[in-house]
């Protein structure tokens, strides 16, 4: 068992990282990604809170790895949506299983691109249960949330940016 939460908690990271593409990724720049999930994410500026979630819940060095990982990445202002004190008590070293399932739930295994992603009605995350996987008015939806970038390259993975944290039943 602790085998297998060390693995989902692993590979949601690497998805979450893999969200997070490269700086040039995001500025429109070359598609040829230096820049890792993580650095990815860090260098865009609008995903401190998932970087901080990243580390509290102890997934940056997964992200890090080799992958490949796709992420759907909230922004902050994602998360910010999330009701008053939720992030701050996630942080918080006694929530650090439900962080992480948290967090896995935003990752899967390999390097996803939208043009696989729409072909799929679901995904298996790393937190071991799927995402629901739509189109529409031609916006993909990933449960309840909206997919505003798509396709961010890094070095282990892809970054899709959604507009809402998708939270595991």
């Amino acid at each position: 068992m602790l085998v297998l939460n060390r693995s989902l908690r692993a590979g949601a990271a690497a998805l979450t990282l893999s969200l997070l593409a490269s700086t040039s990724a995001f500025a429109g720049g070359s598609t040829v990604a230096t820049k890792d999930i993580v650095d990815t994410a860090v260098s865009a500026g609008n995903f401190k809170t998932l970087t901080a979630a990243l580390d509290a819940a102890g997934l940056v060095e997964t992200l890090k790895g080799k992958g490949p990982f796709t992420v759907f990445a909230p922004t902050d202002a994602a998360f910010a949506k999330l009701p008053e004190g939720t992030v701050k008590s996630l942080l918080k070293p006694e929530n650090k299983q439900k962080l992480t399932a948290i967090l896995t739930y935003h990752v899967v295994a390999g390097n996803v691109k939208a043009a696989d992603v729409i072909k799929l009605s679901s995904a298996k995350t790393l937190n071991g249960q799927p995402v629901m996987i739509k189109t529409v008015g031609g916006k993909v939806m990933i449960n309840n949330a909206t997919v505003v970038k798509a396709d961010i390259a890094t070095s282990n993975g892809t970054i899709h940016v959604i507009d809402t944290v998708l939270m595991p039943k």
